[in-house]
């Protein structure tokens, strides 16, 4: 019997904040899990081997262990993520695979081989000239080396057929997921902020196959329901992530729906679907060479404000709320071009510093509550 909407909903939310226990689940049912830090870690290879590709976000977590590792000032999720790994929430996982996307990724990738040693690490480098064709030829050497590890440290064989499956799954989860932010648009009095947030980000913590299936039924569900006019305000949000709960209650609180997002833990990862190659590992080399309008992928022409832009007019959105990863390099350098550049094209720009220890967002609340009242 298919479940409910209410009860597929409030399933997701359980697994978007409670991952460990998710974790538990695979292994306890027998399946080897793959961390896999944010964002762009090929988890195809992992689904392909059978296996569970679970993302590495941290939590809302206290920083003890790690600071012998990483300054106050490194990104908070490598800083949760090392602490998760150092106490042990991390344990049964098989590997982990992390991209040295920045100056934080670059030193986590040494720091865990020494700190965390129970778990094997695979680092791996994306290349920021993306557009020449060296860099997928390098690109595919890079997921090479990926694949043998993966083999190496979970003992398992990756098949081409395998791959070529799962990037069908992928491609499949990717478009399920693009619909349902489309139909949630029309039904923003049960979709809201903290829900939205929860089935994207549950998608990270599951098999996507197992997701696809429970969206698509929430997809149906809400087809079935009056479509909702409405009448508040509509904003774009923008980010690494876009979380706490707590945080995105707020935007409840004040009846701002979230129409759209450019958020790494959420659509963006979506925006680029697998493109059709002999080779499953160019296949996976060419998305990352398609990526645009990210901070974590070097474009000479930064088209992020104009992708911001984009979603609002599309989406009747009256203004953008950028949730600024604290100590985050790309995206602080990104603010300095994105702020002025939708407001001098009449798109109001809130900023809102996201952190991952446990903090008050009374300030965030009162700067929500004013930026709701001039949108």
């Amino acid at each position: 019997m298919m479940a409910s909407l209410q009860e597929n909903l409030e399933l997701l939310k359980k697994i978007a904040t409670n991952p460990k226990k998710q974790l538990d689940h695979y292994i306890a049912a027998g399946k080897k899990v793959v961390g896999c830090f944010p964002v762009y870690t090929p988890e195809v290879m992992v689904h392909a081997a059978g296996m569970i590709p679970m993302g590495l976000w941290g939590a809302q977590t206290e920083i003890t262990q790690s600071r012998n590792y990483l300054p106050p000032f490194a990104c908070p999720i490598m800083q949760s993520c090392m602490e998760l790994g150092l106490n042990g929430t991390y344990d049964g996982i098989s590997c982990v695979m992390i991209p040295a996307m920045c100056d934080t990724f670059r030193c986590i990738t040494q720091d865990w081989k020494t700190g965390v040693t129970s778990i094997p690490c695979i680092p791996f480098t994306f290349p920021q000239n993306r557009v020449i064709e060296e860099s997928v030829t390098y690109l595919i050497d890079e997921y090479t080396y990926v694949k043998n590890s993966i083999e190496k440290y979970c003992d398992v064989t990756i098949t081409e057929e395998a791959m070529q499956t799962s990037i069908a799954v992928y491609n499949h989860h990717m478009s399920v997921m693009n619909t349902f932010c489309t139909i949630a648009n029309e039904h923003l009095d049960i979709i809201d902020a903290v829900t939205r947030h929860a089935v994207m980000k549950s998608a990270t913590f599951m098999d996507k196959a197992e997701h696809a299936a429970i969206v698509e039924e929430i997809i149906d569900a809400l087809k079935a329901e009056p479509v909702c006019d409405w009448k508040d305000k509509k904003v774009v949000l923008t980010g690494i992530t876009a979380e706490p709960d707590a945080l995105l209650q707020v935007l409840v609180d004040n009846k701002v729906a979230v129409v759209a997002d450019d958020v790494a833990q959420e659509s963006r990862q979506y925006s680029t679907p697998i493109p059709t190659c002999d080779s499953a590992i160019e296949a996976l080399a060419r998305q990352w060479q398609n990526r645009t309008g990210d901070p974590l992928a070097h474009d000479e022409k930064l088209g992020r404000s104009e992708l911001l832009l984009d979603l609002a007019n599309k989406n009747n959105a009256t203004g953008v709320i950028l949730c600024l990863m604290k100590f985050c390099d790309p995206e602080e350098y990104e603010e300095t071009m994105i702020k002025p550049e939708l407001k001098a094209a009449g798109i109001p720009v809130l900023t809102i510093d996201i952190d991952q220890q446990p903090t008050s967002y009374d300030q965030a609340r009162t700067r929500i509550q004013t930026f709701a009242d001039i949108i």
